[in-house]
């Protein structure tokens, strides 16, 4: 590997943030593919729209967050073979990867085209929505395999260090993707189905020219036909990445039940809920940024055998985390209803929104440190661990607290937003025990290896 790509020496915070800004830079570009399709549909569009995009996006994202947990597997199994020196066997890693996901792109586009009703009655999408919800999910769903492409070949590059080339995949697909938004829901005025028309064009051309963009770079590895194929190296990336993936399943899983428990209070919280939402989507880049990195980060250092330099690199993602965190909670809580009210003119739905941004703009500051914990045990393959603790975090506080916030007569979304931190902060609890308990049994091994060296 080239000094860019080795985090294994050199200045942590530098390199972190050298390699944290292009991953950043990707997650806001891909969070706008969202913000726009609603912002145009809000503009352009129809409040059932709204809906309508609001909830079948969460479908979608659903499946694309699992997805990209599960790839994570890769990204973390490629920077352990990286930085025990063995790069000899990344090209095999790579193989298993195209014929797994190939092959779950399939079974996954079939079961959101055969599906997409049930599913969006059974979130309960407001009735006026409902058929643009179906819609929503069924063009998506076409299309899914342009989607898992995209993850799994930034997952692979994250994995050799280079976090650049992503960067440039997102941003191909977020200006076609405004461009689409454009010209079919503004200018064609086809709602929905424009909106999402968009999405999936935008994520097939960026496909396409990063494969284009692939063959003119010069790799740390190489891949040949032979390599292509269900080898031993599937095994060690699901084994990984499965349990990150059951994770964000189960996350998504339950804000999904928090979707369903907002629209049966009726359209206008829905909307505004949607909207909350994809405030929300930003809030979460700089901690999401950070777990991504720091996984590469710590994976690189631990192949290498270098504990306390993987111990200092998470201790430095919970200062620029937290520090950044501080002045998105000030921006988010007093000045929800302005930001709300880029997307739509109704009232009603502004009030909504802001009402749920208060509550949940703590979460700007806790989720960093929470991350920062998911990125260090992800590096060191105790993502068993992160997927218990996130599903404790999401069926003993989040789902409970949001449902009795929800069916409250003088429900007010504030306490309902209000779930997703408490949850978090319960989640640092059992991220600390576990980390003093992991450190303190590695230092027991250590001390047995001094006193017995046979």
């Amino acid at each position: 590997m080239d000094n860019k790509r080795d985090f294994t020496r050199g200045n942590i915070l530098i390199k972190m943030i050298r390699f944290m800004v292009p991953i950043l830079g990707a997650l806001i570009l891909q969070a706008m593919y969202g913000a726009v399709d609603l912002l145009i549909v809000g503009q352009f569009g129809t409040t059932a729209g709204i809906s309508g995009v609001s909830t079948g996006s969460n479908i979608i994202n659903m499946v694309t967050f699992t997805i990209s947990g599960l790839a994570m597997g890769v990204t973390v199994l490629i920077g352990r073979y990286l930085g025990e020196g063995r790069g000899e066997r990344v090209g095999r890693v790579i193989g298993g990867v195209i014929s797994f996901f190939l092959m779950l792109a399939a079974v996954m586009m079939v079961v959101l085209l055969v599906f997409a009703r049930p599913v969006a009655v059974l979130m309960q999408a407001p009735a006026q929505a409902l058929d643009l919800t179906v819609l929503y999910i069924r063009i998506c769903g076409g299309g899914i395999v342009f989607v898992i492409a995209y993850n799994v070949i930034s997952s692979i590059f994250r994995g050799i260090g280079n976090s650049r080339l992503p960067l440039l995949f997102v941003a191909i697909a977020c200006v076609v993707n405004i461009i689409g938004d454009l010209v079919l829901v503004a200018g064609l005025h086809m709602n929905v189905a424009g909106a999402a028309i968009a999405t999936i064009a935008a994520q097939a051309v960026s496909v396409v020219l990063s494969l284009v963009i692939i063959r003119r770079q010069e790799l740390p590895f190489t891949l040949t036909m032979r390599d292509i194929g269900f080898s031993g190296e599937v095994k060690k990336f699901l084994v990984l990445g499965a349990p990150l993936a059951f994770q964000e399943l189960l996350t998504n899983l339950s804000f999904l039940a928090l979707c369903a428990f907002i629209n049966r209070i009726g359209l206008e919280a829905s909307s505004g809920y949607g909207i909350g939402q994809k405030v929300q989507s930003f809030v979460m880049l700089i901690p999401s940024s950070i777990m991504q990195s720091m996984s590469s980060f710590v994976a690189q250092n631990v192949g290498a055998g270098k504990e306390d330099r993987a111990r200092r690199a998470m201790k430095c993602g919970i200062g620029i985390g937290a520090g950044v965190g501080v002045f998105v909670f000030c921006l988010i809580f007093f000045e929800g209803g302005a930001i709300s009210s880029l997307f739509t003119d109704n009232e009603a739905v502004i009030l909504r929104a802001a009402e749920f941004l208060r509550g949940f703009a703590p979460e700007a500051v806790v989720t960093s440190i929470l991350f920062s914990f998911y990125g260090y045990f992800n590096g060191h393959s105790r993502s068993f661990f992160v997927m218990v603790q996130g599903l404790a975090q999401s069926l003993l506080i989040r789902l409970p607290m949001s449902y009795l916030m929800s069916i409250r007569s003088d429900v007010s979304l504030t306490w309902v937003g209000l779930a997703a931190p408490t949850s978090t902060v319960f989640g640092i609890m059992l991220c600390l025990i576990y980390y003093y308990k992991m450190n303190h049994e590695k230092q027991n091994r250590v001390g047995k290896r001094i006193q017995d060296p046979e």
